[in-house]
């Protein structure tokens, strides 16, 4: 209920209004049964512009910290993602990814469309990093098609750290269903599960014309860190 509240009165129109997005191969995300769309991440938005432009509902899985922020606008984001039928994940530990893998499963047994951003999370760079198998893993238990999308123009709309976005042209590409019915039982296998993955990430870095950095979002950004803590910026006079 809460969710078609802000898809067609609320959020949805007003993102619309704002952006304007330019959509293009919507006629690639199938009308009923299972499937996982497989998107870039740049920014927050892209957890709401996406939704906003798709015929169906779709649930995505979220980090748990959207649902266990402090204060008075933690508890408004807890509220909003948990309304809007996303699904908390813990990222720490082991045991975290096999969590993450059981829900997204019965999300597609219900026949479902499930969100997944393969890279584990936003680019902090507006650049392209390696997939994360659990994408393959549950394309292949599912049995579910995956469709590409490229978010195009929401860092610079929304970049890390800016809370508001800004008014920027947006474009939704989403590609062709990837069909990995051939490695059928082989979940399993390491091997087939990077390929798996590594052909995802190719279809997203062909609608999204990113450069790909072949290292994990996570690990690239740490670095980042590290070399800016120390070799701080000086301001330009």
């Amino acid at each position: 209920m809460f969710y078609n509240l802000l898809k067609y009165v609320f959020l949805g129109p007003l993102l619309r209004l704002v952006f304007r997005p330019r959509i293009e191969g919507l006629e690639h995300v199938p009308e009923s049964g299972p499937a996982i769309i497989a998107g870039n991440h740049l920014s927050f938005s892209d957890h709401f512009l996406m939704p906003a432009v798709l015929k169906r509902r779709i649930t995505f899985l979220a980090k748990a910290e959207y649902f266990t922020g402090p204060g008075v606008k933690g508890r408004l984001t807890a509220a909003f993602f948990r309304s809007a039928g996303q699904i908390p994940v813990d990222r720490s530990g082991k045991d975290a990814g096999r969590a993450a893998i059981r829900e997204g499963l019965g999300v597609l047994r219900r026949g479902e469309l499930l969100g997944i951003y393969p890279e584990g999370t936003r680019s902090h760079d507006g650049r392209l990093y390696k997939g994360k198998v659990g994408v393959a893993v549950m394309a292949l238990k599912g049995q579910v098609p995956v469709i590409p999308c490229a978010m195009i123009g929401t860092f610079e709309a929304q970049p890390p750290g800016q809370k508001l976005p800004s008014v920027h042209p947006v474009v939704i590409r989403f590609g062709k269903p990837l069909d990995f019915s051939r490695y059928a039982g082989m979940e399993d296998e390491k091997a087939v599960l990077r390929a798996v993955t590594d052909e995802i990430m190719y279809a997203i870095l062909t609608l999204s014309e990113q450069e790909y950095v072949d290292k994990y979002a996570a690990v690239a950004k740490e670095e980042a860190e590290k070399r800016d803590r120390r070799f701080p910026r000086l301001p330009l006079s």
